[in-house]
């Protein structure tokens, strides 16, 4: 049986939480611009995750960022039940864990196209963390850019032996009349 460590949700102002002593994640400007251009067009959507300390205080696991941001910014705090050892577990654990996920980089790309972003920043973190969960992967972000998707257009990739299989089957594409490019990863 999986226990529920959810004890509380506070709403709190984000300077008020004690950022973790180990905390490894460092938050480069692109990112910090992303989140900012994040609130303006949608808002605050997710709350911060802290455990309660001995004094009364709240200990951040996540939403270290967040809270630096704008420490005047009142938050929604999901408040664990735990001790110091599983805050560590979880500090380590949950950001690592979404990295683990296998990316479907077409259906990300159509979504990208679907969801313009008003502020550049956004956009461009978007693409850019795209781009760096193909790079874990070990494909090519240029295969990535070079994608055009044109909303109501639908694609079949074909994955070919080698480079003269691929010619084959796009000259036999092309002779029966197909729309169709050369695209390599």
């Amino acid at each position: 049986m999986i226990r529920n460590r959810i004890k509380a949700h506070r709403r709190l102002r984000a300077g008020d939480l004690v950022p973790h002593e180990f905390n490894f994640r460092n938050h480069p400007d692109v990112q910090k611009d992303a989140l900012r251009s994040l609130y303006n067009e949608v808002g605050f959507a997710r709350s911060l995750l802290a455990y309660e300390l001995p004094d009364g205080r709240l200990k951040l696991i996540d939403g270290h960022l967040r809270r630096d941001l704008d420490p005047n910014l009142e938050v929604e705090v999901e408040v664990l039940d735990v001790n110091d050892e599983e805050a560590r577990a979880l500090l380590l654990s949950i950001d690592p864990l979404t990295l683990l996920a296998e990316q479907q980089e077409q259906l990300q790309a159509r979504l990208l196209e679907m969801t313009p972003a008003v502020d550049p920043e956004l956009e461009a973190a978007w693409h850019e963390a795209a781009e760096k969960a193909l790079k874990l992967k070990g494909g090519s972000p240029q295969a990535y850019r070079n994608v055009n998707y044109v909303p109501g257009q639908f694609f079949v990739l074909i994955r070919c032996d080698d480079e003269e299989h691929q010619v084959e089957l796009f000259k036999r594409f092309q002779d029966e009349g197909l729309k169709c490019e050369l695209k390599m990863c």
